[in-house]
């Protein structure tokens, strides 16, 4: 194979560079959630985003063991049935991709060119992770924990099975589960059947699909998901971990779409805006709305608290009585005082942007 073929290095758009048929390949393979669709509570299945980093594998659940090896006192192999056996839980979590917002970015980094979409809430069940680690008995020289999964592929020169680390401290945190259901059925092949981790509060990265390995180690994880891959950084220093998702609020558009620019159209009146708000540094303290492009900004009311780690449902109450052209902005902030900017630092990956989402709306004069 030609070395041409291959992606060895992160790139940047030139600045009229448009998006490429590598990139709009990868948009073809992936899937965003439609942003009507925030009227869920739950992200139907077909809804929720989707990103494969290389194939969807094929995995016979007839021979499919889960190890658990390394720094520990005793090796496990566990069947899916000896994880269904195991105490089940289930928990709300709204998963997110790092990648989210990457397009808006100027100079855009070149990869998946997710705009606001990437994100889902689904009820995932499984078996908490922590009493599994417990059971192997983790060595004092334990530091971090590896996982890996079935998916195999090439990443810029680098050949590899996805895999990702957590410290010990992170992948024992009780929220953190071993998923094997979706949504009340079994996870759906996409979704990473028949097992994967689901790390609740992290972007999506964190949360591998098609799991088989668990290794407690005893240093530092050193794989490319972790120390090239997913790094806040500027040029070539090695950065700093993507890790826990910022505060983010999506509106559910008014209205209707043009089939193009998806610009919404609506009747001049009262609209109840809507969408919904998570964090995975803190929870959510409150979503704020602009009806004029950012330069006013309008207190929104939070709806039910849904679980930790789940997203929240707002809304604002808008009186729409001048006829024209305007953008909806919605922002959220999180008890620990995390605000969603306006303005989005650059980073050369793409990567944790939280930018604040614009609706560009055209208000009509309603029919009498």
């Amino acid at each position: 194979m030609s070395e041409q073929l291959l992606e060895t290095a992160a790139r940047i758009a030139e600045p009229d560079e448009a998006v490429s048929l590598d990139e709009l390949r990868l948009a073809a393979r992936n899937s965003g959630l439609p942003l009507e669709a925030l009227r869920y509570d739950v992200t139907p299945l077909g809804m929720h985003y989707l990103l494969v980093h290389y194939d969807i594998p094929h995995v016979d659940l007839a021979t499919w063991t889960l190890r658990v090896s390394g720094a520990v006192e005793r090796e496990l192999a566990l069947s899916l049935a000896d994880l269904r056996d195991r105490p089940r839980v289930t928990t709300r979590v709204t998963l997110e991709c790092a990648g989210n917002g990457r397009a808006r970015l100027l100079p855009r980094p070149v990869s998946q060119p997710w705009l606001d979409e990437a994100v889902g809430t689904a009820e995932w069940t499984g078996t908490p992770l922590a009493p599994l680690l417990a059971e192997a008995g983790l060595l004092p020289s334990a530091v971090d924990v590896s996982f890996t999964g079935h998916d195999h592929g090439i990443e810029r020169g680098v050949e590899q099975d996805y895999a990702r680390g957590l410290s010990v401290a992170d992948a024992t945190a009780p929220e953190v589960l071993l998923a094997y259901e979706m949504n009340g059925v079994p996870l759906p092949p996409q979704h990473g059947a028949p097992l994967r981790l689901v790390a609740p509060g992290w972007y999506g990265m964190a949360s591998v699909k098609w799991l088989r390995e668990i290794s407690v180690l005893d240093r530092p994880f050193d794989g490319f998901q972790n120390t090239v891959a997913y790094r806040l950084k500027q040029g070539d220093e090695d950065g700093e971990p993507v890790t826990r998702i910022r505060p983010r609020a999506l509106l559910q558009p008014p209205g209707f779409p043009d089939f193009m620019t998806r610009a919404r159209v609506l009747d001049t009146g009262r609209h109840v805006l809507t969408g919904r708000a998570w964090s995975g540094m803190a929870p959510v303290a409150r979503v704020q709305v602009s009806t004029d492009g950012g330069a006013e900004w309008h207190e929104a009311s939070l709806g039910a608290d849904e679980g930790r780690w789940a997203w929240r449902s707002w809304s604002f109450a808008w009186d729409a009585t001048v006829p024209g052209p305007t953008v909806l902005c919605c922002r959220a902030t999180d008890e620990a005082g995390n605000v969603q900017p306006v303005d989005q630092a650059w980073n050369r990956q793409g990567m944790a942007s939280n930018l604040v989402q614009r609706v560009p709306v055209l208000v009509r004069e309603a029919a009498h």
